[in-house]
């Protein structure tokens, strides 16, 4: 078995690019489980069916959900209360690992933070799985702390204190993007046409929607396509 776990922040700019169509075609092709945590759930779903703005996306989510197109954690045998216990865990480490005016800062929620203990509770079943996060901070963290630290001290306009020993837990964590999800499903033919219009279409829809990418990684992406 293998699994990608989906954090709310692809999860919304997929529903923001009106992306429906193609989380249904990309599960139907993948031989595994998609899976959103409670908490994702809770800010996807729960959350949004309260806002009028956002009812829409929230409603849509929740069909994918009844249609176990998005799964929860049980059933790939995993109980809310171990989620629960490792997200607390892993947000306690990441939020004390950098420090910045004499303060610890807050870098990650319980959404995002649960995406990352499922996925040690997975790995530790031996089950494959990937993150699926556009949010900056969080793959960073994962992939670069170091630059986090820099970015963190651009941003704050101040000297930042990083506990080193504290990265050592989000090491191994295998991350991906909305974009990088609609560029596999375009290159395998599941979504789009094999035109670089269609492509181009795709991952820019995804980039003003919340994707966090760069202009030197979008550049790339289209020559590859």
């Amino acid at each position: 078995m293998k699994a990608i776990i989906f954090d709310a922040s692809t999860l919304i700019s997929l529903a923001m690019a009106c992306l429906y169509d193609e989380i249904r075609k990309l599960k139907k092709n993948f031989n595994g489980k998609f899976l959103i945590t409670l908490d994702v759930k809770r800010e996807v779903v729960d959350k949004a069916l309260t806002i009028k703005r956002f009812k829409l996306e929230g409603m849509k989510v929740q069909e994918l959900i009844d249609d176990k197109v998005l799964e929860l954690p049980d059933a790939v045998g995993v109980k809310a209360d171990e989620i629960t216990k490792k997200t607390n865990e892993i947000m306690e480490i990441a939020n004390s690992s950098f420090v910045g005016g004499g303060e610890k800062i807050k870098l990650i929620d319980l959404g995002e933070t649960s995406c990352l203990a499922l996925s040690k509770i997975l790995t530790d079943k031996g089950i494959e799985n990937v993150v699926a996060v556009d949010e900056r901070t969080l793959r960073m963290l994962c992939e670069n702390p170091a630059g986090l630290k820099r970015f963190l001290e651009r941003k704050m306009n101040t000297k930042i204190q990083a506990i080193k020993n504290n990265f050592e837990i989000f090491k191994g964590f295998k991350i991906i993007r909305s974009i990088e999800l609609i560029y596999v499903a375009y290159k395998k033919g599941i979504i789009g046409k094999k035109d670089k219009m269609w492509l181009e279409s795709l991952i820019y829809a995804l980039r003003y929607k919340g994707c966090s990418i760069s202009n030197e990684e979008l550049d790339e992406i289209e020559r590859m396509g």
